[in-house]
């Protein structure tokens, strides 16, 4: 094997355990937002049965929250793949005028045309 196919797997194995490490971040990203939100229900539950007012929640829970929901914006953010422009100047400059007025949701090959066609046929040859 040549020294270049094994610099390619080894960077090839490099991407795919990035993917796995993006995947496990938004996984553990996900289940501590779960753990934070079971958190707070329990806290408020905690609050009734004391007859306590509720003000806020505790700063444990709101730094668990606020972390875990990065965790899952960055795991997301690399597995989704690379973003597309918003303007669509820049999908429409690589196109020429007659792909733009290519419209075809509205070509309709199935309409009553094809019917009024037959019945001229039949009548042409009638007479």
């Amino acid at each position: 094997m040549s020294n270049y196919r094994k610099q390619f797997l080894i960077c090839d194995n490099i991407k795919m355990s990035a993917t796995t490490v993006h995947k496990f971040i938004t996984f553990i990203g996900l289940l501590s937002i779960l753990h934070a939100a079971y958190s707070a229900a329990q806290h408020r539950s905690y609050l009734r049965i004391t007859e306590q007012e509720f003000t806020t929640l505790p700063i444990d829970i709101l730094i668990q929250g606020i972390a875990s929901l990065f965790m899952v914006m960055y795991g997301v953010m690399y597995i989704a793949g690379d973003f597309k422009e918003i303007r669509a100047v820049v999908d429409l400059e690589n196109k020429s005028w007659e792909t733009l007025r290519n419209l075809p949701s509205f070509q309709i090959f199935n309409h009553r045309g094809r019917s009024l066609r037959r019945c001229n046929t039949y009548e042409s040859n009638a007479l």
